[in-house]
């Protein structure tokens, strides 16, 4: 808990800029959870301008949701340039497991330029890890367990060398030695499109002012506290505006009385 505490407090004194590459159904829904943070959002794709906006950057996101010839080779010449300028960035690879392109294209990005964390939900993971495994559309197989997301997110971090964050019900977060297992959260974050990537929005403001473990695991717990606090009745329209106030007022005590952590 005082780790989450120290992190969003520095965010809150350094507003470091977060270098997003994103895509279009999420940008703002990213920019805004930022903006929640105290750090600042930024969202250049151009190829041009990829390698001077990441090296300016606290941190960055690398987001598969929507991928183009452009963005593709983009998030290439930003983890490239933040390999070499020690900028920490993460990738998220959403729909790695319903389409063979983005797969492929995951793992040339993350055999080549290593990500801090590698972002997915619990078939993105599976699919990462497993060639023969495939599923349909961008939402989690629900016939996947949490034992077995567990077991492949460690043996996946181990091999890449790179911390996983597994989200789901229960999202996971490991370095292949430490395993970080997140239970908050509510079923009305998947009535609207974009909280995976706002989530990964969050954790990339984290890894600005913390080491990939911690962020990954904080990002989970304040995203699925803000969930819960924004749970209503009245509609998904609602539920976005309850889920951006409760990110941008979501207090310590808050955290400290509602995170549910559990660490093998």
């Amino acid at each position: 808990m005082e780790q989450i505490s120290e992190i969003r407090k520095s965010l809150r004194d350094n507003s470091p800029l977060i270098h997003c590459i994103t895509n279009p159904i999420s940008i703002n829904q990213c920019a805004n959870v930022i903006l929640s943070t105290g750090a600042r959002p930024m969202m250049a794709e151009h190829p041009e301008e990829a390698a001077a906006m990441t090296a300016s950057a606290g941190a960055v996101m690398l987001n598969m949701g929507n991928l183009t010839d452009v963005r593709k080779q983009s998030m290439l010449i930003s983890a490239r340039t933040a390999i070499e300028k020690n900028v920490p960035f993460m990738l998220d690879i959403c729909g790695a497991a319903c389409l063979p392109t983005r797969r492929q294209y995951a793992l040339k990005l993350v055999g080549s330029f290593t990500p801090m964390v590698v972002k997915g939900n619990y078939s993105e993971i599976t699919a990462l890890a497993r060639q023969d495994y495939s599923s349909s559309g961008v939402d989690a197989d629900k016939s996947l367990t949490l034992e077995q997301t567990v077991k492949t997110a460690k043996q996946l971090s181990l091999h890449l060398g790179t911390v996983i964050l597994a989200s789901g019900e229960t999202d996971v977060i490991t370095d292949g030695k430490k395993i970080n297992l997140v239970k908050n959260g509510c079923k009305q974050l998947a009535s609207v499109t974009g909280t995976g990537c706002m989530q990964g929005a969050l954790c990339a403001a984290y890894l600005s002012a913390a080491n990939p473990l911690d962020a990954a695991a904080a990002a989970c717990a304040v995203f699925g506290i803000c969930g819960e606090l924004a749970q209503t009745d009245k509609g998904s329209g609602s539920f976005m505006v309850n889920l951006l106030d409760a990110l941008s007022t979501i207090t310590d005590r808050q955290i400290n009385s509602l995170t549910k952590i559990q660490t093998l």
